[in-house]
């Protein structure tokens, strides 16, 4: 079994150096957010009163956290789009559709992006480069282009931090900057007890990993911490190469707790974990640990992880820092390479050769 107190083999075992950019990405935030500050937006972006975030992975993530920051606060709905057509309500310059691909050429993406600039819709392009560049250059589509090119699954900092830009600069909410600043330095503090330097004992994200090997996890988050929670299972996913999905609270306290008794064995090999924090409404942090006993019953394993921090943004980058560690530590048990995605590229080279 990896040693995880072993430094030297954390780091021969990583050698695209996932744990780098993972600890990197308090600094991507504030990098990407400046990136963003940077451009100029057009003063027509002020008459727009709906938003699409059209993206596919993590390039679609940083919407759907921002949707959760913006759902109880601003009166400007944002519909996230993973898929290939645009909502019939996104036509005419009132509607702004964001175009977030990192590698610019996802192609449920430019789909969206096409289908929006035939509609008349207000565009704006978040990328490294690829297509949706060109025809962000092509069509004079305002664009923020991230040079700064990380794994493309620890690449949050850039789905997320410019959108939290535009959406302070636009006043869809209060200005987010001083939430960012703190969301930063509770990561960074955390960071000490995180990283490969911090024995077991006291490193909550290796106890974790230990706790996920051979079981498949379900994540559980209410309100801000869901789309938290889906976040997760990408990791897990993708750097863990492990079995993984999310439950959105109070929606499964309708419908999973009643599916919980077979296969009688499948038990066992769960692992639940109920994401929480001081944003959380409190019947839904009251419904996260009555769903947690409900599955301790049902003989699963179980375990809440709190939020640090003060802001809904703080909090919900906190949670996600740890699933960070913890999924690339989970990734060294299970004998996988953290920034290893063979598998996604090889079905994306089977759908284009298709």
């Amino acid at each position: 079994m990896f040693d995880l107190n072993d430094v030297a083999a954390i780091h021969q075992a990583d050698p695209q150096n996932m744990l780098g950019h993972i600890l990197n990405l308090p600094q991507q935030l504030e990098d990407d957010w400046a990136a963003a500050a940077a451009i100029d937006l057009p003063s027509s972006f002020r008459a727009i009163d709906r938003v699409v975030i059209a993206g596919m992975g993590e390039s679609a993530i940083g919407g759907s956290l921002l949707a959760a920051l913006m759902a109880p606060v601003s009166a400007i709905p944002i519909a996230v789009v993973r898929d290939y057509d645009l909502p019939a309500f996104a036509n005419g310059l009132n509607a702004l559709v964001i175009a977030s691909s990192y590698s610019g050429d996802t192609e449920e993406t430019l789909s969206v992006f096409e289908q929006a600039r035939a509609r008349g819709c207000q565009l704006l392009a978040t990328t490294t480069g690829g297509r949706l560049l060109e025809l962000a250059h092509q069509f004079g589509v305002p664009f923020i282009q991230i040079n700064d090119q990380p794994q493309p699954h620890a690449a949050l900092g850039w789905s997320l931090a410019p959108l939290l830009n535009i959406a302070s600069r636009l006043q869809w909410l209060h200005d987010l900057k001083e939430d960012l600043a703190e969301a930063v330095s509770v990561m960074r503090a955390w960071s000490r007890d995180l990283a490969a330097e911090s024995p077991i004992a006291q490193n909550l994200a290796k106890r974790e990993a230990g706790q996920l090997m051979g079981r498949i996890v379900f994540v559980f988050g209410a309100g801000y911490f869901a789309e938290v929670a889906r976040h997760w299972t990408g990791q897990l996913n993708k750097n863990a190469k492990a079995w993984a999905a999310f439950e959105a609270l109070p929606e499964a306290d309708h419908h999973l707790l009643a599916g919980t008794d077979w296969p009688h064995e499948f038990s066992r090999q769960v692992m639940a974990l109920f994401l929480t924090g001081r944003a959380d409404h409190p019947r839904n942090a009251k419904r996260a640990e009555l769903t947690r006993q409900m599955f301790m019953l049902a003989g699963c394993n179980t375990d809440m992880l709190i939020a640090r921090g003060q802001s809904p943004l703080a909090q919900m980058m906190a949670l996600i820092y740890l699933g960070e560690f913890m999924s690339f530590y989970l990734a060294l048990l299970n004998g996988a390479e953290p920034a290893q995605i063979d598998a996604l590229a090889n079905f994306k080279a089977a759908m284009t050769n298709g």
